[in-house]
């Protein structure tokens, strides 16, 4: 067992259901880590079953009670520790994302930099929970709102950003004075391990009531066991739109909150205007980063017909320059997919290009052999295709880039949203009217929209997520904290008197 592995205190076999420090039994099915980058067992983890699943409901429940009346700079200094212990775990940790997930060592260090920025984000905003003072149009009253704790926060992760998405939502939920309640994605279930580990640890220290930290283990019926819970008020739901529209059915049928961020395909409209140095680079490792596995990965390339035979050519040479290996060896600038199942979409998803007219500038394939063995290695490729091809509306997880060609600048944007997802999407120009058109209402119709940057890379100071199939949820920054409160409206009476609604008087 790797070194790294074991300072995260995972073991060969850990329990999968946590109430702060303390690991429950269950009686729940067996979930094995396979490491896509060589294919052996990493460790494995003791699912939930229903008796610890109502265990951790109803201590969060009890922990909730408690957690809510701490003062919220209180509960801010408990996550500025949380941001101090990931720091002195950030090699650690980024390694374990990097080995059970597959994305580079580079990009692992990133993601639990990312944890770190979101607990220095929550610090602040928990001295900015903000409410508004109003004028009420009757003498002597004073009206305002204010925003209070939910209760339970159920949140469900996909196996691409395995603890990344977690911390956006919990050091939010934990300053606005919610618990937690977390499913990590059976693919990636080490990474939760080890961030449990983390947190009940500081937790431990402060006194931090039992339950405000809460790991459920397990496959698909956690998810719908959490979903259907009237208990828990909020689920935050982040992966497949399949999945999304699940839960958003579950939770929508008895009227609680969900929280969706769900499939991306987007796009970066390369202008004829555009510095192609900064188009190429960002459409390159947007295409590329994290095999392809990201939410906000560039599916799309929309390339000004004039300059479009320069841009392939250009794409054509840098991918030539790619590395293509163990994510640990901080060399390689693509890791392996998933899992199997993943390499065969992948393939699936060649095929159908093909099948449909699409022309490979860039072959794809699987890489076996020497370096390779066990993996799930396979060759981002690069595809001219047409925007009505089936493929090319539906999201691959994986590194296939399709290159559309268009006319004008309305046409760009008209095939940049004739998709169902709506994530995120980029424009690549140096003209400023072309510009504020992609920004514009009649614009791009994502939740993110860039101009001189890639479709990735989002900064967890600004709302995340976007629109249509992509779920509508916005999570990290700016004032996403609101999804994990609730808003009261207070009006005060200091008069002598009760003036009542439409002049009604009652004599007494």
């Amino acid at each position: 067992m790797h070194n790294f592995i074991q300072q995260l205190g995972i073991k060969e076999l850990n329990p999968g259901v946590s109430i702060g420090l303390n690991w429950l039994s269950s009686a729940g099915e067996k979930i094995t880590s396979y490491s896509p980058v060589n294919g052996k067992e990493i460790a494995a983890v003791t699912a939930a079953d229903k008796a610890s699943y109502e265990a951790v409901i109803a201590k969060a429940q009890q922990a909730f009670t408690e957690w809510r009346i701490w003062p919220a700079p209180k509960r801010g200094e408990i996550v500025r520790q949380i941001g101090e212990a990931l720091r002195a775990k950030k090699e650690p940790l980024g390694q374990l994302v990097s080995y059970e997930m597959g994305k580079s060592l580079q990009e692992g260090y990133g993601e639990v930099q990312e944890m770190i920025d979101i607990c220095d984000f929550a610090v602040g905003l928990a001295r900015q929970l903000h409410g508004l003072t109003m004028h009420s149009e009757r003498p002597g009253h004073r009206m305002y709102e204010q925003w209070h704790p939910l209760g339970i926060v159920g949140i469900i992760s996909a196996f691409n950003f395995p603890v990344a998405v977690w911390s956006w939502n919990t050091m939010l939920a934990w300053v606005c004075g919610d618990v937690c309640i977390w499913k990590p994605s059976e693919k990636t279930p080490l990474c939760g391990i080890a961030c449990q580990h983390i947190v009940a640890e500081v937790f431990a220290k402060n006194n931090v009531p039992e339950g405000v930290s809460c790991l459920i283990q397990g496959g698909r019926e956690i998810g719908e066991w959490m979903s259907h819970d009237t208990r828990v008020p909020l689920v935050s739901a982040t992966g497949s739109t399949r999945m999304g529209k699940a839960v958003g059915a579950a939770v929508g049928e008895r009227l609680g909150r969900s929280l969706l961020e769900l499939g991306g395909n987007n796009a970066i409209i390369i202008s004829e205007h555009a510095d192609l140095n900064i188009a190429i680079r960002g459409a390159l490792f947007g295409a590329v980063g994290t095999a392809g596995q990201r939410c906000t990965t560039t599916r799309r390339l929309i390339i000004h017909e004039s300059i479009y035979d320069t841009v392939k050519e250009k794409l054509v040479a840098a991918y030539k320059q790619l590395s293509i290996g163990d994510p640990l060896n901080e060399s390689n600038h693509v890791g392996p997919l998933i899992d199997t199942d993943a390499v065969k979409n992948y393939l699936h998803a060649i095929e159908q290009c093909k099948t449909e007219g699409g022309h490979f500038i860039v072959e794809g394939g699987v890489l076996e052999g020497a370096g390779y063995e066990g993996g799930c290695y396979v060759k981002p490729c690069i595809a001219e295709a047409k925007p009505a091809y089936k493929i090319v509306q539906h999201e691959t997880f994986a590194p296939i880039l399709y290159l559309l060609k268009y006319s004008t600048i309305a046409e760009a944007v008209a095939i940049q949203n004739g998709v169902p997802q709506g994530l995120s999407s980029s424009i690549m120009t140096l003209n400023l009217r072309e510009a504020e058109q992609f920004l514009s209402a009649g614009g791009s119709d994502c939740g993110i929209a860039n101009v001189n940057i890639g479709t990735s890379g989002a900064e967890i100071g600004g709302a995340f997520g976007g629109e249509k199939e992509t779920g509508g949820g916005r999570e990290s920054g700016s004032d996403a904290w609101k999804n994990y409160m609730r808003r009261q409206t207070n009006t005060i009476n200091y008069s002598n008197n009760l003036p009542l609604a439409q002049g009604i008087k009652f004599d007494l």
